[in-house]
Formats: C-alpha cells, structure tokens, sequence
C-alpha cells in the first residue's frame, strides 16, 4: 500500500483513503476495460465494499497470513498490496499478469502478497481456509487465515462444514461474511428465517459479531481481536460486515431488483465518501484530500496504460502450469 505520495508519510486516515480509492478506481477502470473489450469473461466489481478490505488487511500480518476470497476478489488482492499494473495484465489476459493471463478476473491469486486466489465455487474458500489453518497449526508458522464471502455462501453445506470443523479443532481462521444484502440477484431474506447471519456462529461454539464494514477504523479493530484471539489458540471469528456494493452483480447487471432510492442510499452511506467527510471533520484539508484521490486515480490510471501495451499470453502455453 502507498503509504507515501510525493514523499511526504500520510496519517492512517489518509492511507485508507488512499487504498480505497485505487480499489474504486482499479474497478471504474476494469469496468470501462470490460466493456470496450481488452478485458473479456466473467466480472463481478467490489465497488462500495472497499472498507472491509483495507481495514482487515492492515490487521493482518500479510504475507504470513493468507486471505482466501471469493470471486469478487479485486479488492482483497489489491488491499494486499498486489502490483497495479499486473493485475490489470492479469484480467486482460497479458503474459505479465499476476498469473501469467491464466486467472482472469475471476480466478487471480497473488500468494507473495498473501492473497491465495479467488474461487468461482460459492463459498468454496472457506473450508480451504480452514485447511490452511488447519495446517498452521502444525507448521509453527503462527499464521492465521482469512475465508471471505457473501452473504448467500452462508447457506452452502461446504460453509457450515468448515464453521464446524474450525471450531471443533480450533483452527485460527477468522470467517468475514460481505453482507451486501443481495445474494446474487435474491435478498437474504428470502433464503434465510434470520438475517442476522452471525448468530449463526453460536451453534458451532464460537463467537460472531456484526458490524459497520463501511468502517474501516471499526474493521481493522474488530478483525484484530479475532486475529489475537486466533493466534493464541482460541479458534475462529466470524464477522459479518455489513456493507453495499454501489454496482450490479455483474457488469450488465441492470440491478431491477432494487428497491427505488435503495441504490442512493447506499451511494450515500459508501465507504471512500463516508471517509472523506470524517477526515474534513478532524480539520484535514480539503485540497489534502483531493490530492490523495487524486494520486489514486493516476497510479491506476497509469498502471491500466503500461498493462495494455504488454504482450498477450502466448496460446501455445496454455497447458503449462496444469497438474492433476
């Protein structure tokens, strides 16, 4: 994470803002990419969402801890700090992306920054999580792993496993639902009796909490007791944030299962703004602000402009890198 611009150290505030804007603008800019063609397949845009990210990262000892998300990933990989300009090689298919042009939006892994890839399988990232801690346990590595997923993942059989198993054998993983209200294209509350997912967590026998994830002060605080309590032996977290993704499932979602004004409201109340108006309140500097979204925007802008000059992936090597 840029924690620097013009080589002047910025405040906490100002990294966050910092690191969720180039979430934002990498997406803005996947988006436009998308649909002018250089970025083919499958996309799902975290837009909204960026608080849960960079707040949770910063409590994490990154590259010893490992993050595991689903495929709406972007943003994990990024606030992992995972290099801007491979990244977006990555999802338009370049030789120099993060993985060769190989994953694509939907299947990227950075495992040097501590990103360990996205699954398009719902909720398949937790009971793999689960198994890398599980594995933590007897390497003396100290690590903890992280399964991020939406909220509809909380109704997949492989998901109550992995609650089960963590619990039973103490493994120190710490579980983050997204809760953006929308599983898919289905509200919650038409695939579940209780919204409140994470009282879910008592009938595996370990605590659960639900918070604001458009807090990324109250994220990073919430996800770093999880973290203390997973590495002092005391077994998993689950955490379910509550936020809004201020885009469609997928680009062309035309999102007519909105409620009207439901779409304002969380525009509204979404992270990067909620940030910008806290730091005028503690008397940081409008023009201060503006640079560092600012900065944000160039350094993605400029890393989109490199990856689009570089090589597609060479055809000829599509079966390498394949094990059975």
């Amino acid at each position: 994470m840029n924690s620097h611009i013009e080589g002047t150290a910025l405040p906490v505030g100002l990294q966050q803002l910092y690191a969720m804007q180039r979430i934002r603008a990498f997406e803005s800019e996947i988006h436009r990419l998308r649909m002018e063609g250089p970025v083919v397949g499958s996309v799902h845009l975290c837009s909204g969402q960026e608080a849960i990210y960079v707040g949770a990262t910063r409590a994490l000892d990154l590259p010893r801890d490992l993050v595991f998300p689903t495929y709406r990933g972007h943003g994990w990989a990024l606030a992992c700090d995972a290099p801007l300009t491979a990244m977006f090689a990555e999802l338009m298919g370049k030789a120099t992306g993060v993985n060769g042009g190989r994953g694509g939006s939907a299947y990227l892994s950075v495992p040097e920054v501590g990103m360990m890839g996205e699954n398009s399988i719902v909720g398949a990232g937790a009971p793999i999580a689960a198994g890398a801690a599980l594995a933590a346990q007897y390497d003396g590595s100290g690590r903890v792993t992280v399964a991020a997923f939406g909220d509809g993942a909380v109704n997949q059989g492989s998901v109550h496993e992995a609650f089960n198993f963590a619990a039973v054998m103490k493994l120190p993983v710490i579980f983050i639902i997204e809760n953006n209200h929308w599983s898919e294209l289905t509200p919650i509350t038409a695939t579940s009796v209780s919204d409140r997912l994470f009282k879910r967590a008592s009938a595996y026998g370990m605590p659960g909490i639900r918070i604001d994830g458009n807090d990324p002060d109250l994220v990073e605080e919430t996800v770093a007791r999880a973290v203390a309590r997973a590495r002092a032996g005391e077994g998993p977290t689950m955490i379910e944030a509550m936020t809004d993704r201020i885009v469609g499932h997928y680009i062309g979602d035309a999102q007519t299962y909105r409620a009207d004004g439901e779409l304002d409201a969380a525009i509204a109340n979404e992270p990067i703004t909620r940030l910008r108006k806290k730091l005028l309140a503690h008397g940081i500097d409008p023009s201060t602000i503006d640079d560092v979204l600012a900065s944000a925007d160039r350094d993605v802008a400029e890393a989109s402009a490199r990856a689009q000059q570089d090589p597609l992936a060479d055809p000829n090597t599509v079966l390498e890198h394949l094990y059975a």
